[in-house]
């Protein structure tokens, strides 16, 4: 089965490139999917599947019934949306769309799982039903939120669901995921210090000083990874920014300061944890300097959290296809996050990592940077595991 899907998408490689790049060149942001979202409308039609648009909004779900009995129900998922990056990557596919690109492959993600759609729409010999499911809005936009509170898995029930992600980092040809959490929650912390601001040459000694706060918190954020986790598990704190005073007025001592940070985590107890220590030392901190603390923690999406028997049956389906040394059954969890995770809540499945490597050019830039482009050699490959799930999950015949 893997070389006869393989064979026949090699037929199929030129087309499913231009549509690739035609995306790349024509991104849109999470919630503006309009031309992409029917883009993939018109090609699930024009092959025969059936479609309904508009979940979530700007969801895509094609649904492809097999021509054998059987009430198993399996759902394949894409991501649609690009990012706020300036493309400079200079290829003639590029992004006409100044400061939006593809900079995280889900270009490719859709055209595989198209690819996919093509052949499956053609050799319906499986029992049960597939729901191939094209995602609005993954980075941070609440897409896959937007579709489950549409009733995606009550429209379109699944037994068990599949998410892929393109890994520039590890080489074309391989796999790679685990059982258990693979990626991170991703949340985000704002603390706003306040206490008196005043002269800071003439009179500091009158002033509650919230840059001396801040700083003491800073430095105080890392001792909840290095003394409050437990050393075997993970967890990451970050600041990303730190706002206060005016470069313009360096003598006066600002009344209020805000720093704001990101904050990963893999179990509900450590994230449980993060939350309470970043309130209790920015509160702590405060009041031992006469100042006070406004804490908001934000929790974006959860866990990305494999489930054993599905991550058995992607692992079965990679190796199958590329070599068991070729896949990587025991990955270290990536702190990136993935709203994926919030369907693997809902529903049993699988999220797995497909080498990118090196692009024809011999190099392979990382995600969400500027010269990022989707390695169009691993569609074929893509395509293929996507059916072998189909396979391995509804008897898809051998041929």
């Amino acid at each position: 089965m893997p070389n006869a899907v393989l064979e026949a998408v090699a037929a199929w490689a030129d087309e499913l490139t231009a549509i690739r790049r035609d995306i790349h060149a024509h991104p849109e942001l999470g919630r503006e999917e309009h031309r992409t979202a029917a883009l993939v409308a018109a090609k699930l039609r024009e092959w025969g599947v059936d479609v309904t648009e508009g979940v979530g909004r700007l969801g895509v779900v094609g649904t492809i019934t097999g021509t054998h009995p059987g009430q198993r129900a399996i759902g394949l998922r894409a991501d649609m949306d690009a990012l706020q990056i300036e493309e400079a990557t200079g290829l003639p596919w590029a992004s006409t769309r100044p400061g939006v690109m593809h900079a995280c492959g889900h270009d490719g993600h859709t055209t595989m799982l198209l690819g996919a759609a093509r052949w499956l729409s053609q050799n319906r010999d499986f029992a049960g039903t597939v729901h191939l499911i094209f995602q609005p809005a993954e980075e941070g936009r609440g897409g896959a939120r937007a579709m489950l509170e549409d009733g995606l898995f009550t429209r379109f029930p699944c037994d068990a669901v599949y998410g892929l992600h393109n890994k520039p980092t590890i080489p074309a040809g391989t796999f790679a995921t685990r059982k258990g959490p693979a990626l991170a929650a991703a949340d985000r912390f704002t603390v706003t210090f306040r206490g008196t601001g005043g002269h800071g040459g003439s009179t500091p000694h009158l002033v509650t000083d919230v840059t001396i706060v801040q700083a003491h918190f800073v430095l105080a954020l890392q001792t909840i990874i290095g003394r409050n986790v437990p050393a075997l598990e993970a967890a990451v704190l970050s600041v990303g920014s730190i706002h206060g005073g005016s470069p313009v007025s360096p003598n006066v001592m600002p009344a209020e300061l805000v720093v704001t940070g990101t904050a990963r985590s893999y179990s509900p107890r450590v994230r449980d944890l993060l939350e309470r220590r970043i309130r209790e030392l920015a509160q702590g901190l405060a009041v031992a300097h006469g100042c006070t603390a406004e804490v908001e923690y934000r929790r974006g999406v959860p866990a990305t959290v494999n489930h054993d028997e599905q991550t058995e049956v992607a692992m079965s389906v990679a190796a199958r296809l590329v070599g068991e040394e070729r896949l990587d059954r025991a990955m270290t969890p990536v702190a990136g996050a993935e709203d994926f995770a919030l369907m693997l809540e809902a529903r049993p499945g699988n999220f797995i990592f497909i080498g990118a490597g090196a692009g024809p050019d011999g190099t392979s830039p990382n995600l969400h940077t500027p010269h990022f482009d989707f390695n169009d050699a691993i569609i074929p490959l893509g395509v293929a595991y996507s059916v072998g799930l189909v396979e391995q999950e509804l008897g898809l015949e051998q041929k």
